[in-house]
C-alpha cells in the first residue's frame, strides 16, 4: 500500500471496490480498457503482488526522472556557498561542541550538507541553521547532545521510532514545530531521515 508502484488512476473506484485484481482488470471500464498512460501495462498482468508492484514502481520511477529532471545550475550562476559568514558567528561561539559531541556534530553536518548543493550552513548566536530556501533544521549544541528543530508540521512527520515531539506554539531556539535530540552515533541514520523529511517538505512547497 501507499507506494509508487501501487498508484493508478480510474473513474471507476466505487465499482472496483475491493474486488480481486483479475476482476478489476477485466470488468467494463477496467484496467484492460484504460486509455491512461499511467495504467499502461496493467491490463496484461496475470497477478498483482509484491513482485509486480515493485517492478512497476521501478518503471514509473525511471519515467518520473525523465519527465521531471533535477534542475541544473546555469554556468556562472552565483552560489551562496556552503558556510555563510555574514552572521559574524562561527563554531567557536558554540563552546559545547568539543570532544565526542563535536565528532557527532561533524558527522551530522556532513550528512546534512550532502543532501543538496544548495544547502547552506549558518552559525548564529544560539543555534546553527541549515537552509535551502529557508531554515529546514536548526541545531542547538547542548552539553551532551544536539537538539534539532525541524521546520515542518509535526503531523506530516513519519517517525517510526517516535523520537520527535511536537513543539507547535512553544517557545524555542530555532524555526519549526518538531524537535528531536541526537546524542548517540547509532541514532544518526534515523535522525537524518527526519531531517531529510523537513528538507523535502520545504523544497516540495
Amino acid at each position: 500500500m501507499h507506494t509508487l508502484g501501487n498508484l493508478t488512476l480510474t473513474g471507476y473506484n466505487s465499482e472496483y471496490s475491493d474486488r480481486p485484481f483479475a476482476e478489476k482488470r477485466d470488468m467494463e471500464g477496467g484496467f484492460r480498457e484504460s486509455p491512461l498512460r499511467l495504467n499502461r501495462g496493467l491490463g496484461t498482468l496475470e497477478s498483482w503482488n509484491e513482485v509486480t508492484i515493485r517492478k512497476r514502481a521501478e518503471r514509473l520511477a525511471a519515467q518520473a526522472v525523465d519527465i521531471w529532471p533535477r534542475p541544473v545550475r546555469p554556468e556562472g550562476f552565483p552560489h551562496t556557498g556552503r558556510s555563510a559568514t555574514e552572521s559574524g558567528y562561527s563554531i567557536e561561539d558554540h563552546p559545547n561542541l568539543t570532544g565526542p559531541l563535536l565528532t557527532l556534530f561533524e558527522k551530522f553536518r556532513s550528512r546534512v550538507l550532502a543532501l543538496d548543493e544548495v544547502v547552506t550552513e549558518t552559525f548564529l548566536k544560539r543555534y546553527i541553521a541549515y537552509k535551502a530556501e529557508t531554515n529546514f533544521v536548526d541545531v542547538v549544541a547542548q552539553s551532551e547532545r544536539l537538539k534539532l528543530t525541524l521546520n515542518m508540521p509535526f503531523e506530516s512527520l513519519h517517525d517510526e521510532r517516535a523520537m520527535a515531539w511536537d513543539v507547535t506554539g512553544k517557545g524555542k531556539a530555532g524555526n519549526g514545530n518538531v524537535q528531536v535530540v541526537l546524542g548517540a552515533e547509532e541514532d544518526v541514520d534515523h535522525v537524518l531521515g527526519l531531517v531529510r523529511q523537513a528538507y523535502e517538505y520545504q523544497v516540495g512547497e
